[in-house]
């Protein structure tokens, strides 16, 4: 219970609960995996950013499936879940348990605000 407070993305005072988005990001077709984290924003507190795997046969680019899942977004959420970044990866990270590292994925989001990251295709 306090792994899933801690994941509690708040939006202009209005809570996001990162798996609902996740839940609507996978149903766009050729995403095989996500995760949603948040971010410290000036304007909003924080703002909510996914991270997207794409299958290999989806046949877009990087920028298409961020557009397609955006979009679709767009059409299953109210307008505070929108993720304000979609991060298209090769892979996600993963602990020793399975569980999505959101600690690492956060680190990788930071790391390209600031310009850091030489390649956003790879979070591990």
């Amino acid at each position: 219970m306090v792994d899933r407070l801690r994941e509690l993305v708040i939006v202009s005072g209005f809570n996001v609960y990162p798996f609902e988005v996740e839940d609507v990001i996978a149903e766009v077709p050729g995403v095989t995996e996500v995760a949603v984290v948040g971010l410290p924003d000036a304007e909003t507190g924080e703002a909510v950013v996914a991270f997207v795997v794409a299958g290999p046969d989806v046949g877009h680019s990087a920028d298409e499936v961020q557009e397609i899942v955006i979009e679709h977004c767009r059409t299953r959420l109210a307008r505070f879940k929108l993720p304000s970044r979609v991060i298209v990866v090769s892979g996600l990270p993963h602990s020793a348990t399975g569980k999505v590292a959101k600690g690492r994925l956060r680190a990788l989001a930071r790391s390209e605000t600031l310009g850091l990251s030489a390649e956003s295709g790879s979070p591990a």
